[in-house]
């Protein structure tokens, strides 16, 4: 109990810091856009002052210009008279009119729903009790967790529902397009469509550069999204047409859409020295993710790294050089590192690959050292490896009923596998 206690505290301790985080980014943010105020308001003053002095000197320019004819005038010299040459035709053409146009503020609707997700929500608390040796879960729901979804346990034993051949010499990533097709990628320049229940092949697209898809992803509204290392390319495939996001020092890795319709991407440096998360909104860059809070790099600089979004917004992005998955919250700060479970099922390091969640919030990751998945909680807990008899597990998916897809790199085999209840 009195650890309980503690524990508790820290839990309060942690909302309150951050709560103090979201002030000092809003305070940041309120103060980013009076800048924006203060320089748009700037320009057009000075833009305003300058167009005066224009006018100041042509007003100038014209009463001497008037002056001087009525000393002419004035002289009653008609030589005078008929030798002056008016320069009047110049001022007839009035100076332009500038008119000014203020930028509107569209305060964004505060819905407290939305906000309460954005921030953070509690998981269910539980409590577990030991009979003979035997693991018994109970879940107790907190009163915020009203609309969580429901708990569904972990089966004892995983089966293999569905598999299917995709036909490639080497297969690397799945996404799932719905709960009955599925996308697939690997060693070509081919990103195959197949059907789930039956295995056939529906459709097959050709990706712009002519090279392999680093990662692929579907959208909110069910467009693809592949990635070119090679091209340094993000490409959205809309009715048949590529549109194209070119990065100039920086190549993609992995991606994903967030539950917004994001898209984050992990970029690489071109001297392969920097690492980091960019979220999209469109083809604009919204938020970038990098270091910790001590300057850090938080991700390694290999190649191999695959991103997904979990259900309380943390970015979890698998590191297969650091050995780790680098969970951070949506502000960028990271929350643990997960190095692994001991034992593994063939007592090789961890080797993280495919990255992805389900609707209980947990985070599911290939090992392709120990051809398992590895299941951990939304807080680092280890739950479960999913084994099933998988080889060189790669690239991972879930659906909408938590059926989870393996792609396995050796075999071109995707595996539907269900491990919930």
């Amino acid at each position: 109990m009195s650890q309980l206690e503690k524990e508790y505290g820290d839990l309060s301790t942690a909302i309150t810091k951050h709560g103090e985080d979201w002030h000092r980014e809003i305070d940041k943010l309120v103060k980013k856009l009076k800048d924006e105020v203060d320089v748009m308001k700037n320009t057009q003053l000075q833009t305003l002052q300058k167009h005066l002095d224009e006018i100041k000197m042509k007003i100038f320019n014209l009463r001497k210009e008037i002056n001087s004819l009525e000393d002419v005038v004035a002289s009653k010299d008609i030589s005078k008279i008929y030798s002056v040459k008016s320069h009047i035709e110049k001022y007839r053409k009035l100076p332009q009119k500038i008119t000014s146009f203020l930028p509107n503020f569209t305060p964004g609707r505060i819905q407290v729903e939305e906000l309460c997700n954005l921030f953070g929500v509690l998981s269910s608390s539980s409590l577990t009790s030991d009979k003979q040796g035997y693991s018994m879960k109970t879940t107790q729901k907190s009163p915020e967790a009203g609309s969580s979804p429901p708990v569904k346990q972990l089966l004892d034993e995983p089966e293999i529902i569905t598999t299917i051949d995709t036909g490639y010499e080497r297969l690397y990533n799945v996404a799932c397009l719905s709960d009955e097709e599925i996308w697939t990628s690997g060693n070509g320049n081919t990103i195959k469509l197949f059907s789930i229940s039956q295995g056939l092949l529906l459709k097959s697209i050709r990706t712009k550069s002519g090279n392999w898809p680093c990662d692929i992803a579907v959208s909110k509204i069910g467009d693809l999204v592949y990635t070119d290392y090679k091209d340094k390319t993000v490409n959205i495939v809309k009715n048949e047409k590529i549109e194209v996001v070119k990065q100039k020092k920086w190549k993609p890795l992995g991606n994903c859409i967030t539950s917004s319709g994001d898209l984050l991407v992990i970029l690489m440096s071109n001297d392969r020295k920097q690492t980091k998360v960019v979220q999209y909104y469109g083809f604009i860059e919204k938020e970038s993710i990098q270091f910790d809070d001590t300057g850090k790099p938080l991700y390694s600089d290999s190649e191999e790294k695959y991103i997904t979004e979990n259900k309380n917004l943390d970015i979890c992005v698998s590191d297969n050089e650091a050995g780790a998955v680098v969970v951070v919250n949506r502000a960028g700060k990271l929350r643990f590192r997960y190095t692994g479970h001991t034992p593994a099922p063939k007592n090789q390091p961890f080797s993280p690959r495919g990255i992805t969640t389900n609707s209980q919030s947990h985070i599911l990751t290939a090992d392709i050292n120990n051809d398992c998945v590895h299941i951990i909680d939304q807080d680092k807990q280890f739950l479960f490896y999913v084994e099933c008899g998988l080889s060189y597990p790669i690239g991972l998916c879930t659906d909408t009923n938590d059926n989870l897809f393996v792609a396995e790199w050796e075999n071109r085999k995707v595996k539907k596998i269900k491990f919930l209840q």
